[in-house]
């Protein structure tokens, strides 16, 4: 296993992380443990998940109690911000709202302190200033080690450094964002605001929502159980006729050179400069086996190049 330090800041992670979306959902408690003694015994350390994940505190739970005794030897990165709840204030980025969320995921992941605390998405109703203020003191009482973002935009990423280093706050030192071989919209802005400011990239969904482990066909049935068999809206936005082709063609590239789409998708994205982790969930412990693996692929600068031409639009 490859660590890399997570942005600018001296946390290292592994290059391949497990998503806990799956726990409390897909997975019992014991499925869980299974997966999650797996990810330990390949090396994998960060370990990523989210107050909403697992209807809502699930995922948190079975994560605490399959580590137990090993929380000390991991990363585990949280997010708060989702509705966790009907109403105002059981949502967003307030200062009431942080400390209520943090002292809720400490209590259920059993543990007194979080590696990474990520807000899982902007809040348009409360000022950055007000937020990072409020995850400031989660640091300096020791509760959050580091914080993080998910689904910022460049300006907002920019934005939210200044205040950091204008006031002397906690900066975020990492964001979180979907990216892979078929959805590369934020090397326009996001990426280029990672490198400027020090935030290591940890990409969600690598697969594609699984489009990229080749299971999908054109004009094919959708496989029972599958995520996009489940999830019909994301489905529309991903089996398209434009997506089918980058994959064929993606799939001739990995043919030619004795790998696979998987260990393409994955390798790539561990191939980018701002990429501190590439984060894949898992319901089997096989299935981390064969994520680790994927990302080992040292892709050239020619084959670079040439992935480069099959996806970019």
């Amino acid at each position: 296993m490859e660590y890399r330090n997570l942005g600018d800041s001296g946390l290292k992670v592994s290059l391949a992380g497990l998503g806990c979306n799956n726990f409390g959902m897909r997975c019992d408690a014991e499925q869980t443990r299974a997966v999650v003694h797996r990810a330990l015994d390949e090396g994998v350390t960060l370990f990523d998940t989210a107050d909403i994940y697992g209807n809502r505190g699930g995922s948190e739970e079975m994560l605490g109690k399959a580590l137990g005794n090993r929380r000390r030897d991991v990363i585990v990165a949280s997010k708060f911000g989702m509705p966790m709840g009907d109403g105002p204030y059981l949502r967003g980025a307030s200062r009431r709202y942080i400390v209520a969320a943090a002292e809720a995921s400490l209590k259920r992941l059993g543990t007194d302190y979080i590696d990474v605390y990520q807000i899982h998405q902007p809040d348009p109703d409360t000022p950055q200033e007000e937020t990072l203020a409020a995850l400031d003191d989660l640091v300096r009482t020791g509760k959050v080690r580091y914080i993080g973002n998910s689904n910022f935009s460049g300006w907002q990423i920019a934005d939210a450094d200044w205040i950091s280093r204008t006031r002397g706050l906690a900066r975020y030192i990492s964001a979180q964002n979907q990216y892979s071989l078929l959805d590369r919209r934020i090397e326009r802005e996001v990426l280029p605001a990672c490198r400027k400011y020090g935030l290591g990239m940890l990409p969600y969904f690598p697969l594609a929502s699984g489009f990229l482990t080749g299971k999908y066909r054109r004009d094919a049935d959708l496989p029972a159980d599958t995520r996009l068999a489940l999830m019909q809206p994301m489905a529309k936005q991903v089996l398209t006729a434009q997506n089918f082709e980058i994959l064929e063609k993606l799939e001739q590239f990995v043919r030619r050179r004795e790998h696979t789409i998987v260990e393409l998708a994955m390798s790539w994205l561990a191939c980018q400069p701002a990429v501190s982790s590439v984060i894949s969930g898992a319901t089997k412990p096989e299935q981390v086996t064969e994520n680790v693996k994927a990302c080992g692929w040292k892709l050239s600068a020619e084959e670079l190049k040439e992935v480069d031409t099959i996806t970019r639009r």
